[in-house]
Parts: C-alpha cells; structure tokens; sequence
C-alpha cells in the first residue's frame, strides 16, 4: 500500500510539469527573437562574426542528465540570410521555474538581453518567448 501511495505522489508532481511543458514550448523552427552580437562568439565550436541573427528552436534535444528534467536544454540555431551559421545548447526555464532558477530580473516576455560576463570571458544571450527563458553562454571567439 505504501508502494502505491508513493508511486501516485511521484506521478502527481511529474504529470503536470510535463503538461506544462506541453503546452508553453515552442514548435521546433519557432523563430524565439533577432539579436544583434557585438563581437564574434563561438556556439557549438563554429564561429559566428558580430552582427544580427535570428535564433530559432531545432527539434534536437539531449538526453537530460540525472535529475534534469525533460527539456531542460534545447538546441538552437543562428540564421543570417536564411543560412544556419551555427548553432548552441540553450538552457530552459520554463515559467512555473522562473522565480527558484534565475537571480535578477529577466527580459520581459518577447524581448531579450546579451551580457558580457566574467570579465568579458562570455556573452550570455537571455531571451523571453511567452514567459519561457532560453539562456545561452558563448565564449569570444578566437583569432
């Protein structure tokens, strides 16, 4: 009995999560925004020079490591004149995760924010599609 009673509060926190992520994530090719990098950054060992993109979902996702939850990272890819140049692991939060996960303030919904950080050692690019928060970390490329 208290093997059933263990599997039904295990199923109830698991189902609605999933149902969550259902209904807010983007189909994949869903352009999430158009970004603008101020210098040339590396995304999954491809070097991507400064300038506007636009960034959009793909249907790859990884294997989700222990404890991870399904469809925490999601691949995405840099566009330029219809062309992928590149393309990057996203992490994503979805809304219901927001307030435990991220420290500070996000860009509002269907906006986003490029940071340099660690003295200057990444571009994180943050974008909001929907509530939904898709984070990014590019280190500079080299010469």
């Amino acid at each position: 009995m208290k093997q059933l009673v263990f599997a039904c509060a295990v199923i109830s926190m698991i189902v609605p999560g999933t149902l969550a992520l259902a209904q807010t994530a983007p189909e994949a090719g869903a352009s999430l925004a158009t970004v603008t990098l101020s210098r040339a950054v590396m995304a999954d060992g491809q070097r991507l020079a400064a300038g506007s993109y636009q960034v959009r979902l793909t249907a790859d996702t990884p294997e989700p490591a222990v404890g991870q939850s399904p469809g925490g990272e999601r691949f995405v890819e840099f566009v330029r004149d219809g062309k992928v140049l590149g393309r990057e692991l996203a992490t994503v939060v979805m809304p219901a995760d927001v307030q435990e996960v991220l420290e500070g303030r996000g860009p509002r919904p269907g906006a986003h924010r490029i940071d340099t950080l660690r003295g200057a050692e990444y571009l994180r690019v943050w974008i909001n599609q929907g509530g939904t928060h898709y984070i990014l970390h590019l280190p500079p490329a080299t010469s």
